[in-house]
């Protein structure tokens, strides 16, 4: 890996925009996976939930062979909340290439990104992507990425940036808007001329900073990272500092691991400028430095933007539990939260007071919900809090709570109601202009406790056709009380299962969340009220039977189709005082206090 030039970069961009996609073709038109082998579309967005969700949710490495140069890539998320990833990255590399839609433009993840990446002094290499879309703009994209770095502060050599139009899907690149086609060649020319060589020295002691961990059932834990100085072996004895020069362990290198397309390759040496993985770690982990024994400086790590969002986990305590999941002890939980905490840097955990619950922060709704989800298939069951923002205290003592730039898009006609109950949660108006066909961008800023729950009221506001991206934005004075859920819930008093004519009789009290024949207990939401109290009804509850023979047929009941609500959903639905109970196959709602005389008891301590 010493004997060719090396070019690190990263590619950046908005959900959505196409990254994934065009790493693909450069594996292709590279060499690094042949014409006649199977690569899945998106091969790089392995994980399950990656796919069924279109998005980068982890960070990872790869690298193609362009003529005499190894060119080391990493596809980073694009969602806001899978910022710490991003963050993390960045050190590894470079240069980046900002990806951008021909059509769409900058958006809140881009300017996110890449503030962090201009921070650093790296120069981006933009490319308008898509450029085929019939809706596309590239001239105005080219103006609007423009103001977007001045507004971030880009310095002249940053401003002077190269620009490629390109078709991710097409494969190609190319220096003039109006010559379309041919191949990916313009960018791996721009790639090699522009991004400079790793500048690492390779005679000092050795030093890398760890930046992504994994686990691997035959090597065990492996960090990823870029080597800053010196060389390294296999079975080399090392060291691991963490930020503040401690020393985490001493370990020896048991295997080194290069990237090549989307393998990871046994090598016997890596040097200053090398993106490789360690295994034969025990202890360390991400933002610590992996050293030469003699090391006494640890590298610089960046710190991560903190958490803003929190949710409680706990066990599942419900009378159904056990039933679906083999991980339910709350140990076993814990386990699993402290291992996501090592790699994750953007979610903090915290032990509650009671032991059986833990508090996670982290980015966003979304950012959590992955976790429970993939937590879920892993076979856990647990209960989950409502999402509550994380406050902070200003200079002078002031509460200050998370606001986040808000960027929807929505047809003219919609843009009323939807700045109506935007203005109801607090957020301010700072744009609004007209984004061509008929479509309106608005820009607000909003707390983040305003907007818990209200992208499915967007999508209904909108028939399903607006289109909002959220980012943090600032900490700010606390912006007063938000109204929350308006409507009560149905609380079942008993535990069985649900009846088809109790349910259809209680139909006109509120929508459903059951249908009949589940499973269901005492103190679990199996509806919405259509008024704003809760409600306490009898799911179970049969027909009555006597022996006087009607004069007609009996009616069949027929069900209304139950609301069927998504873990997010169902998250974002609850109140204060309500738990979402997930399993593998079930998400349920439920009240925190199942039995109605401590809620009664748990209702008047709060009134007092």
């Amino acid at each position: 890996m010493t004997d060719i030039s090396r070019r690190n970069i990263a590619i950046i961009a908005h959900v959505d925009h196409g990254k994934t996609t065009l790493v693909d073709q450069m594996f292709r038109q590279s060499g690094t996976v042949r014409s006649h082998q199977q690569l899945a579309e998106r091969a790089m967005d392995s994980n399950d939930l990656e796919r069924e969700r279109g998005i980068t949710i982890l960070a990872k490495c790869t690298s193609v062979q362009f003529g005499e140069h190894r060119i080391n890539i990493v596809d980073t998320p694009g969602h806001a909340d899978f910022g710490g990833e991003v963050e993390r990255i960045l050190n590894m590399v470079d240069g980046v290439i900002l990806l951008v839609d021909a059509a769409e433009g900058p958006m809140p993840q881009t300017k996110f990104v890449t503030g962090k990446a201009l921070a650093l002094g790296l120069r981006p290499i933009v490319v308008v992507n898509k450029i085929d879309r019939p809706d596309g703009r590239p001239d105005e994209v080219h103006e609007e990425v423009f103001e977007l770095f001045d507004a971030l502060g880009a310095d002249d050599s940053q401003l002077d940036f190269p620009m490629l139009y390109a078709s991710g899907r097409e494969g190609w690149a190319s220096n003039d808007v109006d010559n379309r086609g041919g191949d990916l060649k313009p960018l791996f020319d721009m790639i090699v001329d522009h991004v400079p060589a790793p500048q690492g020295n390779p005679d000092l002691p050795f030093r890398m900073l760890a930046s992504l961990l994994d686990s691997d059932p035959f090597l065990g834990r492996t960090l990823t990272g870029l080597v800053h100085d010196g060389r390294i072996r296999t079975n080399t004895n090392i060291k691991a500092l963490s930020r503040d020069g401690k020393t985490v362990e001493n370990l020896r290198v048991t295997k080194l691991l290069a990237f090549e397309g989307l393998e990871r390759k046994p090598i016997e040496e890596a040097s200053a400028g090398d993106i490789i993985a360690i295994a034969g770690v025990t202890m360390a982990g991400v933002s610590d430095t992996l050293a030469d024994i003699e090391v006494t400086e640890p590298i610089d790590a960046r710190p991560v933007d903190p958490p803003t969002l929190a949710v409680t986990f706990g066990i599942n305590d419900s009378p159904l539990a056990g039933r679906d999941g083999s991980k339910v002890q709350s140990r076993v939980i814990r386990e699993r939260l402290m291992r996501e905490a090592e790699g994750n840097v953007a979610i903090r955990i915290t032990e509650t007071a009671d032991k059986d619950a833990f508090e996670v922060a982290g980015r966003g709704e979304l950012q959590l919900g992955v976790l429970i989800e993939t937590m879920r298939r892993e076979g856990f069951e647990l209960s989950i809090s409502r999402p509550r923002v994380l406050f902070q205290t200003g200079p002078a003592g002031e509460r200050l709570e998370p606001i986040e730039e808000a960027v929807v898009d929505v047809d003219e006609e919609y843009a009323g109601v939807v700045v109506e109950k935007m203005a109801a949660r607090k957020a301010e108006m700072k744009d609004m202009v007209p984004s061509g066909n008929g479509k309106t961008r608005i820009t607000f800023h909003a707390p983040s406790r305003g907007l818990i729950g209200y992208h499915g009221e967007f999508l209904t506001d909108t028939r399903g056709t607006g289109i909002m991206n959220r980012v943090f934005h600032s900490f700010a004075p606390w912006k007063g009380p938000i109204q929350g859920r308006r409507n009560g819930v149905l609380i079942s008093l008993e535990t069985g299962k649900s009846v088809a004519y109790a349910l259809w009789n209680l139909e006109e009290r509120g929508f459903m969340f059951i249908s009949s024949g589940e499973d269901i207990y005492d103190g679990m939401i199996i509806g919405e009220h259509a008024r704003p109290n809760d409600l306490e009804v009898n799911p179970l509850k049969g027909k009555k039977l006597s022996n006087v023979r009607a004069s007609g047929k009996d009616d069949a009941v027929t069900l209304t189709t139950p609301r069927r609500m998504t873990l997010e959903q169902a998250i974002a639905y609850i109140d204060d005082d309500e738990l979402v109970e997930v399993t593998p196959n079930h998400i349920r709602i439920r009240k925190r206090h199942l039995d109605r005389h401590e809620r009664k008891k748990s209702e008047r301590k709060e009134a007092s």
